[in-house]
């Protein structure tokens, strides 16, 4: 078994290689995709004028860019993420919004000291589900929240809520045998089980521990070209992480099968499928 400091080094290379690779490529339309459910955690804060703001995951840019904007030229808004290739793209952003109350810092925020703290806020979205030891993560993260502070991330629901991981996944677990993973391991579905996340968060502190669930459209694709389609739906998610490792021939296998099992799904507006959510909201006790 991997150690905490070695599951934590691998979420390093991981978001500072491929993966920052495939999301600086599709930065835009993945942000399109993704901004109605920030928005919805957005909504539990309190993102008023002048207000400070510890973004984490901020990754490209696109929440701290947002929440810049809600708190004005008055507040202070510090987004954090693991990936620097990102980061880089999110301080162009940055620059060229002329938003001088935002700043984007390398760091892991389980460790980190922030040195614009204590924040009034601290949001994610679905940057909170990696950590290796997320107890002391959030006893962290809640360290840098001013007494009464408010904390709301957006984390995904289960595999078989959210057709549009789970309608790939089946397809390509036809041809791969993924190793073995314990279902808290960190990873994009890691708080799917909100009874654990409660703990987690109770564990570090926080009172006042809330879900909201919501379902909603996610946007894989943005035309009607199944080749695009195909090509989204194996480079993300489960999917994406099963066939990181295969062959061209394994490959050329996968697609043949996923072109057949997601034409019928495809329409003007491109490939769409439901994802569901949870919008987890807490507080730092007075």
């Amino acid at each position: 078994m991997a150690s905490i400091s070695e599951v934590a080094e691998a979420q390093r290379a991981f978001w500072n290689g491929e993966a920052s690779d495939s999301w600086i490529r599709e930065q835009e339309q993945r942000d399109r995709a993704l901004a109605p459910l920030g928005e919805l955690a957005m909504a539990r804060l309190p993102l008023d004028a002048g207000g400070r703001v510890l973004d984490i995951g901020t990754g490209c840019g696109d929440t701290g860019l947002a929440l810049a904007a809600r708190v004005g030229a008055d507040g202070v808004v510090l987004g954090v993420d693991i990936s620097e290739p990102m980061l880089a793209r999110a301080e162009e952003r940055r620059r060229a919004a002329g938003l001088a109350q935002l700043r984007f810092a390398p760091g892991d925020a389980a460790t980190a000291r922030f040195p614009e703290a204590p924040f009034d806020a601290v949001f994610s979205r679905f940057g909170v589900m990696f950590f290796a030891e997320p107890v002391a993560a959030f006893r962290n993260i809640r360290a840098a929240l001013r007494p009464g502070g408010a904390l709301a991330f957006v984390c995904w629901r289960p595999v078989a809520e959210n057709p549009w991981v789970a309608v790939p996944r089946e397809v390509v677990l036809r041809h791969v045998t993924p190793p073995p993973q314990a279902p808290d391991a960190p990873g994009q579905f890691s708080f799917a089980d909100r009874r654990r996340v409660a703990g987690i968060l109770a564990e570090a502190g926080f009172t006042d521990v809330r879900f909201e669930s919501h379902d909603r459209e996610f946007a894989i694709t943005t035309s009607p070209d199944l080749d695009a389609a195909v090509d989204a739906v194996m480079l993300r998610g489960p999917a994406g992480r099963f066939l990181r490792d295969a062959d061209e021939a394994m490959l050329a296998k996968v697609r043949a099968d996923m072109a057949p099992a997601i034409a019928p799904l495809i329409g003007d507006a491109g490939l769409v499928l439901g994802c569901g959510v949870w919008v987890v909201s807490a507080a730092n006790p007075d």
